[in-house]
């Protein structure tokens, strides 16, 4: 078979690089394939003016700093709170949005996002004839689709957060989303909520890398980071989590995998 033609859009929007990525069996783009990623990177900008914290212009902020009345913000808000909320109750409290007195969701709007953005914009696509596959990241948190009929397989790679540019493992996904979390790339950022000391939420002290598999990228993304505010010894919070895959590295190498909830191996 002859590899696809890959077409890709990238653009820096919330914090990091997004790309677009189809697979089609023609090396130029059709026009609705140009069009659908400029919407899908369109729709990234757009959920970054809502709901970024650090633009005073979002429209978090204006809420935030009395610049604009709740009754007059967009919707999408009051539906990310929600799930916000339900998140922080399915975690048992390791995810939680509220921080210092106000609602945060930086830890669940990005991996959210690029899944609308992907259903939005990219999954129409997959009906057009020549349209093998097609898939869209932010910061390396991406949900990958592949067309009915079609053989393609997206190969993951895990990083290995002990050796920058090294892979630990690969995952093969046809359909689903890939998300990471932990101190590899940010250093350490991640807070337990649960755990206030008199000087804030400090951040957690070795903590694992967290990479999760699920079939939506806003359930592997906050996962992920519940995942990475258990700990390594910690795997109780899969009872609560949606159906999903992923391997927790230990800051000394150690690791831990499980699949659809289950633990397949023991920590080496």
């Amino acid at each position: 078979m002859t590899a696809p033609h890959r077409h890709v859009r990238t653009a820096e929007l919330m914090g990091t690089v997004a790309s677009v990525h189809v697979l089609t069996t023609s090396p130029s783009a059709s026009a609705v394939v140009r069009r659908a990623m400029s919407g899908a990177l369109d729709d990234l900008h757009a959920m970054d003016a809502l709901f970024s914290p650090f633009r005073a212009d979002s429209e978090i902020s204006l809420l935030r700093d009395g610049g604009m009345d709740a009754a007059l913000a967009d919707p999408l808000l009051a539906d990310v709170s929600e799930a916000c909320a339900q998140l922080c109750a399915a975690s048992r409290g390791r995810f939680d949005a509220y921080r210092d007195g106000w609602f945060d969701p930086t830890g669940y709007v990005k991996g959210w996002a690029v899944e609308r953005a992907t259903t939005r914009r990219l999954r129409p696509l997959l009906s057009e004839e020549g349209i093998v596959a097609a898939g869209l990241s932010a910061g390396g948190d991406m949900q990958l689709l592949t067309a009915p009929g079609e053989d393609w397989i997206w190969r993951v790679g895990i990083a290995d957060p002990r050796h920058p540019g090294a892979v630990r493992a690969t995952v093969p996904i046809r359909d689903g989303a890939v998300a990471t979390s932990g101190p590899a790339e940010r250093g350490a950022h991640i807070v337990d909520p649960r755990r206030v000391g008199a000087d804030g939420r400090s951040p957690l002290l070795s903590p694992p890398s967290a990479t999760v598999i699920a079939d939506r990228l806003s359930d592997a993304d906050a996962w992920a980071t519940v995942a990475v505010v258990a700990g390594f010894d910690d795997l109780t919070w899969l009872r609560d989590a949606p159906d999903c895959s992923g391997m927790l590295i230990a800051e000394d190498g150690r690791v831990r995998r499980w699949t659809h909830g289950v633990e397949i191996a023991p920590a080496l």
